[in-house]
């Protein structure tokens, strides 16, 4: 072997020795970056955007996969957890789907009902009734002033401790369908389980009051009215 190809078989060695250092140091590189970033779990993005209230099903979310130390506590793993759920809250369209953003959807006990009306925007609780919330009804209805059998105008608690299972969207009234004093030009149709009583009183003043409001109850608040306040008059005020 002359000088010149002893050169070679060095320069080849030299070569072989550098190329291995290099994926040598690759490897270490990549062994540092798992070390820090850990393994990686499933989680799950919202499509498109959802709208409150909204009943979610599996097709609605994309199934993704990212490292389980960037993954908050109450991110959702499993799509079983949605079942039976509605969103909360508006869902934006690449969110992390969390297990905050979801309720389960209120069932119907036995001898209840679903009841869905129209209640006025500028007479509900703007924004706080959600699936699950209690409140009272209260209606009021004009007086008559005819003579002797003139009768006083009056507020009643028409239902109490009613249960919303769902509240839909702001919906804007035709002229002809919104109250008779043509105040109202927005509604949400809101969904209520109640007993048959119940369900004829608050379809009778969704038909017959001049108002009808709903009062949201604090949880741990849902005492029976006594029979005394469930009636003002504006007279008997002292």
């Amino acid at each position: 072997m002359n000088s010149r190809q002893r050169r070679g078989v060095i320069l080849l060695i030299l070569s072989v020795v550098c190329a291995l250092a290099a994926f040598a140091g690759v490897l270490s590189v990549i062994d540092d970056v798992k070390s820090k970033v850990g393994p990686e779990v499933t989680a799950y993005e919202v499509k498109a955007e959802i709208q409150p209230y909204t009943a979610l099903s599996r097709a609605q979310f994309e199934k993704i996969s990212m490292p389980e130390r960037w993954l908050s506590a109450n991110a959702v793993t499993d799509l079983r957890d949605i079942e039976g759920k509605i969103a909360v809250t508006k869902l934006e369209k690449g969110s992390l789907l969390q297990s905050d953003m979801i309720v389960a959807q209120p069932a119907l006990q036995p001898g209840q009902q679903e009841v869905a009306i129209m209640i006025d925007a500028a007479t509900g609780v703007a924004g706080k009734i959600t699936p699950g919330s209690t409140v009272n009804v209260y209606a009021t209805f004009e007086g008559e002033r005819n003579g002797s059998s003139a009768q006083p105008a009056q507020s009643k608690i028409i239902v109490t401790n009613a249960k919303v299972l769902d509240v839909g969207k702001l919906t804007s009234l035709d002229p002809d369908e919104s109250n008779r004093d043509q105040r109202s030009k927005e509604a949400v149709p809101i969904t209520f389980a109640l007993s048959t009583l119940d369900a004829q009183r608050l379809t009778y003043a969704e038909s017959f009051a001049e108002r009808v409001r709903l009062a949201l109850v604090a949880p741990g608040g849902d005492r029976p009215v006594p029979d005394q306040d469930r009636t003002y008059e504006l007279a008997k005020d002292k």
